[in-house]
């Protein structure tokens, strides 16, 4: 007992008297500290300054404060908004025949790019006072997300101006008389914007960009002027082949010292009419053979004066932080919309075709090979919904979340990839013959698209999602990083013994709250509700506390060479994306006011999340590079084993059960699959074949307890099965007339397009 109460005392001393703190832990941990400090690129650094940190950050410290998330409200649109939505976007769908936009014309019909302009598609984004529309984040998701049910070449096309390019640039960082010259003339269509970032050298890796601008003076207009020569090559660029006004990033250098002692000042964006004297908009790319307007675009020392970088001469420089914190919203809208809608189109028909859809006598639905495809399509788009809600929302909230967007942008794509194959391989031959009846080939086609652009998938999971995570999200991490880059020694190691010792306190709570709620099952961790949903809050608190125990073990051994092991890296970005995917999960369910006919699928999903959660954890534990340390996260995090399996047979019948009839949970999770007379999409083809259907349910009842007692044969053709039971008065006239008309549908449904020539 007296050993234990020295050591006690000793420990006490040890950090609770300053000077021998300072001294025998402050500092040695201060130079170890500095020691395997990643070394961090400019472009890395401004990336990590750049956009905020939201909910992200609650859910890596380890004890999410889950009244924070209920806390941000539920995501509306404006009557304007909904107006928009309910008028042009539905007059726009008409207008669509993406058959013909993809296969015949290779672009959007003359009336369909002017009514675009006309109604200000292009300037969702734009303010009112500069004539645009000035739309929610969450607004602008469901006018694009509902286009792309109908067409990926024309949602692409009105999302471009709204994402990453001149008028988002402008917006946020534009002089008045920039803002004055081009965002009136934007928001009417007067000039289409494209922005060039990517180049044959430079695509995930954008701080690469080898275009470049030399500061000099030429005459220009008459009067010799202070301005840059330009020469880059660019590729990839949407819109680039019809664009009026081109957005570049560049590297901006001043080898003469024209504007000051700084030779390279970064890479900075300018803003320059395509038809300014040198600027090349070349031939078009042929993206997948989808329609919107995409191509190159290049010059060679071309002239313009410094007055068009954006923001003016002082945003020399700038570039680079205004695109992460652009892009990192654009990420948040634009594809996880595209990615939603393909979730939305796919529950819609795979739901619908599955019931008229007819093999070995019953519909394919009924088969557990077609449900457990079918289940995990429902479950994802719950899911994409769900997460597309939840990042506008942080947008909408005026934050800029880069962490979140990132996780939406790799995921959400990822998952509408997954719907797609699932849909078509349950539509099988009514998913590969492209025709006007087709309405998932396009989306299916389009999808790597969405995985490879505005930055590629497998770097955005290993490298940016934990990468800037991990420092970003920390309580500690980043203020420790600022606190060793202090000229001054003796503040730094202040500031330092302060941050060092929270950082202890906060990685001791993290490791006994892993440890005490893997003993009990997570059972006294709090919740903000009660119900079925409950234990999914305590889960994910746990979940939360190993990875947050887990990256403070990663750093404190790998150091600088964690942002090397990229697969570890990408694991534990994983845990933290899961954890976000299911907050939306549970956010979305809490949003539509708990509806009981939404928990198979909510089940399924949060299911889905934590087994993926954990299963990253094991994997980043068995491939840890310290055994030792493996040990000993393996006892925190697993001590009992991992017990997070991924969802049951039963769980998937009952999310397909709620979703073969007509109802509002389905309502729900297929709402952008906006309906209109005359769509000739084949959306509506089998909608309607599946409600008839559904409508004539009980009278095909009544033929099956027909052929069941020996009155009817077992099989025969539909139409003689009918007329046998009008016959033998098993069925009356009007269910006669019913099911020969809800057969009619049927079959036209389940057809594919065929030609004379192709």
């Amino acid at each position: 007992m007296s050993i234990v109460i020295l050591l006690l005392i000793a420990i006490i001393v040890l950090f609770g008297v300053r000077n021998i703190r300072m001294q025998f832990i402050t500092r040695p941990v201060f130079s170890f500290f500095k020691k395997v400090l990643p070394p961090l690129s400019s472009t890395e650094k401004e990336a990590m300054e750049a956009g905020d940190v939201w909910w992200e950050g609650e859910l890596f410290r380890g004890k999410p404060n889950w009244n924070t998330l209920h806390g941000f409200g539920k995501p509306t649109l404006t009557a304007e908004e909904q107006d928009f939505i309910d008028n042009q976007v539905q007059t726009a769908l008409t207008m669509i025949d993406d058959f013909d936009i993809v296969h015949n014309r290779k672009d959007l019909p003359p009336e369909l790019w002017q009514y675009f302009k006309e109604e200000g598609f292009f300037a969702l984004i734009i303010p009112k006072k500069y004539g645009g529309r000035e739309f929610s984040a969450y607004a602008n998701s469901t006018i694009v997300a509902k286009i792309a049910t109908r067409s990926v070449s024309a949602a692409v096309t009105v999302m471009v101006p709204n994402s990453l390019g001149p008028g988002e640039l402008l917006t946020h960082y534009g002089t008045q008389e920039q803002k004055d010259r081009w965002l009136p003339s934007l928001a009417v269509g007067k000039d289409i914007p494209c922005f060039a970032l990517t180049g044959p050298e430079a695509g995930s890796d954008a701080g690469a960009i080898p275009d470049v601008g030399i500061v000099c003076r030429r005459e220009f207009e008459g009067e010799e002027t202070l301005g840059l020569s330009l020469t880059w090559n660019k590729r990839y660029i949407t819109l680039a082949p019809v664009a009026t006004v081109l957005g570049l990033a560049f590297q901006m250098r001043d080898p003469d010292g024209l504007l000051g002692d700084v030779k390279n000042l970064g890479i900075t964006c300018a803003l320059i009419p395509t038809d300014h004297e040198g600027v090349e908009i070349g031939r078009r790319h042929n993206p997948l053979m989808m329609a919107f307007m995409n191509g190159t675009t290049s010059g060679n020392d071309v002239f313009i004066p410094l007055d068009w970088i954006i923001g003016g001469p002082q945003f020399a420089g700038k570039g680079w932080r205004m695109l992460v914190e652009c892009l990192s919203a654009g990420r948040g809208i634009s594809l996880p919309a595209l990615a939603t809608a393909s979730g939305h189109v796919a529950t819609k028909t795979t739901t619908a075709y599955s019931y008229v859809r007819q093999q070995f006598g019953m519909p394919i639905g009924n088969f557990e090979g077609v449900q457990e495809a079918m289940a995990r399509i429902i479950a994802n788009t719950y899911q994409l919904e769900a997460a597309r809600r939840l990042t506008t929302q942080g947008i909408d909230l005026k934050v800029k979340p880069s962490v979140v967007t990132a996780i939406a942008k790799y995921h959400m794509t990822e998952l509408g990839r997954d719907v797609l194959e699932d849909a078509m391989d349950i539509q099988s031959g009514k998913g590969i013959q492209l025709g006007p009846k087709n309405y998932l080939g396009h989306a299916f086609m389009a999808n790597p698209i969405s995985i490879t652009v505005e930055g590629a998938n497998i770097l955005t999971r290993s490298l940016m999602i934990f990468g800037q995570g991990a420092t970003r999200c920390h309580p500690y991490v980043l203020a420790e990083m600022e606190a060793a880059g202090m000229e001054d020694e003796t503040s730094a190691l202040d500031r330092f013994d302060s941050l060092l010792l929270g950082h202890m306190g906060y990685a001791i709570g993290n490791a006994l709250r892993s440890f005490g709620n893997a003993l009990t099952g997570s059972r006294f961790a709090s919740a903000p509700v009660s119900g079925p949903t409950q234990q999914y809050y305590r889960d994910m608190t746990r979940i939360s506390s190993s990875l947050a125990i887990m990256t403070d073990l990663s750093m404190l051994i790998m150091g600088g060479d964690l942002k090397r092991k990229e697969m570890i890296s990408a694991r534990m970005g994983d845990v933290l994306s899961q954890l976000y995917l299911a907050s939306a999960t549970l956010k979305l369910f809490e949003d539509n006011g708990r509806q009981q006919d939404d928990l198979p699928a909510v089940h399924y999903a949060m299911t889905e999340r934590l087994h993926l959660a954990a299963k990253a954890l094991d994997d980043a534990i068995r491939n840890f590079p310290s055994k030792i340390a493996a040990v000993l996260l393996r006892v925190l995090i697993f001590p009992l084993g991992n017990h997070f399996n991924a969802p049951s047979d039963k769980a998937a019948v009952d999310v397909c059960k709620g979703m073969l009839k007509p109802g509002p949970a389905r309502n729900r999770i297929t709402f952008l699959c906006g309906e209109f007379d005359g769509d000739t999409s084949g959306i509506a083809e089998v909608e309607n074949a599946f409600l008839a259907k559904y409508a004539a349910k009980d009278v095909y009842k009544k033929l099956k307890k027909a052929q069941r007692s020996g009155h009817l044969k077992a099989k025969l053709p539909m139409l003689e099965l009918f007329d046998v039971a009008l016959d033998k008065d098993i069925i009356t006239e009007a269910e006669h007339k019913q099911l020969v008309e809800a057969d009619a549908l049927r079959l036209a449904a389940i057809n594919v397009n065929d030609f004379d020539k192709l």
